[in-house]
């Protein structure tokens, strides 16, 4: 520590440089930029210096990254709050990197144990919510100093609603937006040590740019990842209450937060918008709040920040404009954001459900509840709900058509089932059935319908248009009919949508968008409001407060959803017989069989094959868990919907499953119009995925079809000017020769002729028509002498004979030789048919 005094005493002004911070060495090289904050530092006329500041940016540079936490763990402890909060802004971006995503800071989201297990363990320890960098928050916290953040950097929505002079519903922004002074550019908040710290951790997932491919990194062991985990345990206990701030000084006392800054009851979260300045003026709270507060300001700043900086970047009017086909996106979260708001809603689920049994009861809601025991209970529905509604339905709607989507998929399922993560989870029966969900969740279900019935339907439409032969997308829909086809839910469900299809008796129709009428100037802490006793206006309310006014509720277990589910069950048939005819032909293909077939032993398909599906790559146990996946699925969707059998039966009788004579190639689904056969929808569906395919052929000239892969493009062209030149000099002489009616006759047409073309199978999909016989004269063809195959196989034979004591001239004799004798037995064959034939 003397080493470090004696350079800040030896710092002079002139030397100052502009130094940019240093970059982990677990992160791959990138351009850094300099910061405009640090310019304005580093200048003395432009603000006062800070020798503290200067110093720390210049060790940033020249010392390793152990060495700068250990110096910065005892500034922390021995330097003043008023030096210290010079360098805080600094210090949380050099952690977290910058708003606009140019520097990097220690890059948490790439910093794994495994990969650097030093650099991890200190970057833990120094960031853990007991760690050196809390303590900094805690003791800038206990001299109430504020830090400037830019709103333009805030999610859209939020963004939005500042710069039209409107305040946002969310209590985190009330008493905060600063304007600026005349001539000053930008709106500001003025946040407290503990949200600065809070908003830049948080954001940091969402400003920085997307992780390289070549990383792959797992989301889950990144110190980004468990620092989230970390701090929702902290703040957000299950057990017991939330730790109080760490003394900031030995044998020194907690310093005392600061309390929470709006003073807004959880009823009132929601409201409608009103003026910026009424509401800046109306909620202006004394500095003497409620010292009860002090228990969970913490926790519900952390909760807020986390929703508004994961999950606010849609608001109602903006997705419903995002129905729009040309609308364009605004905000597309990633894998590592969806993976990392899976984590905060499963830990908020145990949050919530941590409540003892005597207070979920709302009897007992009173005065003498801890703010934390109300605050568990009104976490979900108060400051979550809407906006992962939101989150999800643009998830649902705008994700790509591919695997990743297992995320999403499975975020949504985790909020859907809150009793997974209750403390009195029943344990699996041994005859390994679901178990029944309880009667005491019919009040969440029925509070977050549109959860289950809106998404479900949104779910439905994406896997109508994937390729449910992949293993992947099987398992999706395993998983969601799975999850849905747990006993009682699914009536569940349909109770809630009895209720909210019940006519309107005495609903006011402004009340649909509240829960309860609350007051604008309540506390936080004020008396829990009176229980809505009327189950259908709850589920009113929920779903008015989502969808608006006037939306158009389609019930998930109505005709029009009823429909959707029999074409699920439709496609997931085909799937599973199209994977059958995948590993039925992997059966009857051996491995060896492509390179005989290559070699000219095995008849090839000249026209080629479809392309397929990842199954093809992925083997027989692929397929196996495939059809095992769709099997299961079909049944749990059977169960949720009371499908008979009949009508699963009549559904792979509709597919036209009727096969052509070698048992597996199948016609697209197809019905015969004016024209010839039109494509339907699902004949669509089926030949993009792969899953059918018409038969088309090469018709035409032999001698001028397209090149083949498996041919020497020169040598074909070569070949073809050489027997064209060959059929000209001595055409007439070929014709007399197949003209003669004895054993030479045939043998030269059996050469120097082809099938008529009017003799051929021709099949369309606009149907047959009458094609001319166009009978061409006799003509001698080299093209086979072109093919890989051809000339591969003269090598062998020339090789083989070698290893006989065999000339190459004897060998040519011996093959000309063998190939008159099969000729002319294949003669004798020929005309045997054709005398056969008549």
């Amino acid at each position: 520590m003397t080493t470090f005094r004696r350079r800040l005493a030896e710092w002079r002004l002139p030397f100052l440089k502009q130094v940019v911070l240093g970059v982990p060495q677990w992160f791959p090289k990138a351009t850094i930029f300099d910061s405009p904050r640090e310019t304005t530092m580093a200048f003395p006329h432009l603000q006062q210096p800070s020798f503290l500041l200067a110093s720390l940016k210049a060790d940033s540079i020249n010392k390793p990254f152990a060495q700068r936490c250990q110096d910065l763990v005892k500034v922390i402890e021995d330097f003043p709050a008023k030096e210290l909060h010079t360098i805080f802004p600094w210090l949380v971006e050099s952690i977290f990197g910058s708003l606009d995503g140019i520097l990097i800071g220690w890059n948490l989201r790439c910093l794994q144990g495994r990969m650097n297990p030093v650099e991890y363990s200190i970057a833990m320890e120094f960031l853990d919510p007991g760690g050196p960098m809390m303590k900094l928050v805690y003791k800038l916290q206990a001299e109430d100093y504020k830090f400037d953040f830019p709103v333009s950097y805030l999610p859209g929505p939020v963004k939005a609603s500042i710069q039209e002079r409107v305040l946002p519903d969310s209590p985190l922004y009330h008493n905060k937006v600063q304007f600026p002074p005349t001539g000053g550019l930008g709106l500001n908040l003025a946040l407290n040590p503990f949200e600065y710290y809070i908003f830049f951790f948080a954001l940091s997932l969402i400003t920085q740019k997307p992780l390289p491919v070549s990383l792959h990194v797992r989301t889950s062991d990144c110190a980004y990842f468990i620092l989230v985990d970390r701090y929702l345990s902290w703040f957000l206990p299950t057990e017991g209450s939330v730790p109080p701030p760490l003394s900031s000084s030995p044998g020194g006392t907690s310093p005392s937060p600061a309390p929470r800054t709006p003073a807004m009851s959880f009823a009132s979260y929601g409201l409608h918008h009103t003026s910026l300045l009424k509401r800046h003026i109306s909620h202006q709270t004394s500095v003497n709040a409620d010292p009860a507060s002090h228990e969970i300001w913490r926790s519900e700043t952390l909760l807020q920040v986390f929703v508004e900086m994961w999950l606010h970047h849609y608001s109602l009017e903006m997705y419903q404009k995002m129905q729009s086909p040309h609308a364009k996106e605004s905000f597309t979260p990633t894998e590592e954001h969806v993976l990392v708001v899976r984590l905060l809603l499963k830990h908020l689920h145990a949050f919530a459900n941590s409540l003892k049994p005597e207070q979920t009861s709302p009897s007992t809601h009173s005065h003498a509840t801890s703010p934390l025991e109300e605050f568990k209970r009104a976490a979900v529905p108060r400051f979550v709900q809407q906006k992962l509604y939101l989150f999800l339905q643009h998830c649902f709607g705008h994700w790509p058509l591919d695997a990743s989507f297992r995320a999403v998929l499975e975020m949504w399922l985790s909020y859907l089932q809150p009793w997974r993560y209750a403390p009195e989870k029943q344990a699996q029966s041994s005859d390994s059935q679901p178990r029944c969900v309880s009667e005491k969740w019919a009040p969440f279900v029925q509070e977050n319908l549109l959860m289950y019935t809106k998404l479900f339907v949104g779910f439905l439409n994406r896997a109508l248009r994937t390729d449910l032969v992949s293993p992947k997308n099987a398992l999706m829909v395993f998983r969601v009919a799975k999850v849905f086809a747990q006993p009682n839910l699914a009536e569940m469900i349909q109770k809630g949508e009895q209720l909210f299809l019940e006519p309107e008796l005495v609903i006011p129709h402004r009340q649909h968008r509240l829960f309860t009428a609350p007051t604008v100037t309540g506390s936080f802490l004020s008396p829990w409001p009176p229980a809505v006793t009327d189950a259908s206006f709850k589920v009113k309310s929920h779903v008015y407060s989502l969808e608006g006014q006037d939306c158009k509720y389609t019930p998930m277990f109505g005709p029009e959803v009823r429909t959707l589910v029999l074409r699920l069950a439709q496609l997931i048939t085909q799937a599973k017989q199209t994977a059958k005819s995948i590993s039925d032909q992997c059966v009857e293909s051996p491995a060896g069989h492509s390179f005989l077939s290559w070699l000219g032993f095995s008849p090839t398909d000249p026209n080629g094959l479809y392309p397929a599906n990842d199954l093809d790559e992925m083997g027989q146990d692929s397929i196996r868990k495939t059809d095992e996946y769709l099997e299961k699925a079909l049944e749990y969707l059977r169960q949720i919907f009371r499908l008979s059998e009949a009508q699963l039966a009549q559904l792979t009788f509709a597919l036209g499953t009727t096969q052509d004579e070698n048992g597996k190639k199948q016609l697209p689904d197809c019905i015969v119009g004016d024209d010839g056969l039109i494509l339907t929808p699902l004949g669509r569906y089926q030949i993009i995925n792969g899953l059918r395919r018409f038969e088309i052929e090469y018709q035409g000239d032999s001698e001028l079809q397209p090149i083949r892969s498996y041919e020497i493009p020169s040598l074909v062209r070569a070949l073809f000017r050489l027997s064209s030149t060959i059929n000209r000099r001595f055409a007439d002489q070929m014709v007399a020769l197949c003209s003669r009616d004895d054993f030479l006759g045939s043998f030269c047409r059996y050469h120097l002729t082809e099938p008529v073309l009017a003799n051929r199978h021709l099949l369309s999909p606009v149907g047959r028509r009458q094609v001319a016989n166009h009978a061409r004269g006799p003509r001698l063809s080299l093209r086979f002498l072109g093919s890989y195959r051809t000339l591969l196989s003269l090598l062998l034979f020339f090789f083989v004979a070698s290893l006989f004591c065999i000339g190459p001239l004897p060998c040519t004799l011996l093959l000309v030789l063998g190939y008159l004798l099969y000729a002319m037995a294949m003669t004798l064959l020929t005309e045997r048919g054709k005398l056969h034939h008549l």
